[in-house]
């Protein structure tokens, strides 16, 4: 990607701020809490209150598929329409069928409510969390994993301050000047990963950038891991 403007972020990743360990990885797509509807109070008329329930996944893995799609009906045959509150960005959601779905980034993405009403009444799941762990697999089939931290960027190479900080480009691999594999993290908040799927009795080499808009800084130091 080539860098914009005349600055860059500016990007040391001290070898003294990476840990590795062997951590038990975190799976994507994972069970959810089963959630019944709030209650609705029938309005005069005779009209009866549409029903949803569901159980929304609660964990996922960065860059897969989530899906999650409420259970809805009406006693009245009316036609329901369904509304979301604090979807995540990264989420599309249909009023139609109240499918939840998209490829997550990694984060916390709380609160978030699915509702459905008939035109008249309108009942909500209660709110659920979507957690999205940074971790990746090393794509070796391997158990051994490494933990990596850094230090976030607060200014460009011109000194000015850092304010567009937009996520991180880890790349590693077997080969410290070929660092074949990479990942994305479009999250600014993030400054520890997991990767994991490491082949044993391989050394890997891993680097970051810090990623602020169209620009990418200069990658950090490289580390290196023995995976026993």
């Amino acid at each position: 990607m080539a860098h914009s403007g005349g600055s860059r972020p500016v990007f040391l990743l001290c070898a003294a701020m990476i840990a590795f360990s062997t951590l038990a990885g975190c799976k994507g797509g994972g069970g959810g809490t089963k959630t019944e509807a709030s209650p609705a109070q029938v309005i005069p008329g005779g009209n009866s209150p549409p029903k949803i329930s569901g159980t929304a996944p609660t964990s996922a893995s960065p860059n897969t598929n989530y899906t999650f799609t409420p259970v809805a009906s009406d006693p009245d045959n009316d036609t329901l329409s369904f509304q979301i509150q604090n979807k995540p960005a990264w989420a599309t959601f249909s009023t139609v069928t109240g499918q939840l779905s998209g490829r997550p980034t990694v984060g916390t993405y709380a609160n978030i409510v699915i509702s459905v009403s008939d035109g008249h009444t309108t009942v909500s799941l209660p709110a659920f969390t979507i957690r999205v762990e940074a971790t990746a697999s090393g794509g070796t089939g391997g158990n051994g994993n490494a933990t990596l931290s850094w230090l976030p960027p607060t200014e460009n190479t011109d000194g000015s301050p850092l304010t567009n900080l937009s996520g991180y480009i880890v790349s590693y691999g077997t080969s410290r000047d070929t660092l074949s594999e990479s990942i994305r993290i479009d999250n600014p908040s993030v400054n520890r990963y997991v990767v994991e799927g490491l082949a044993s009795g391989n050394t890997y080499y891993f680097a970051v950038r810090a990623v602020a808009g169209d620009a990418q800084s200069d990658l950090s130091e490289i580390v290196s891991k023995q995976v026993m």
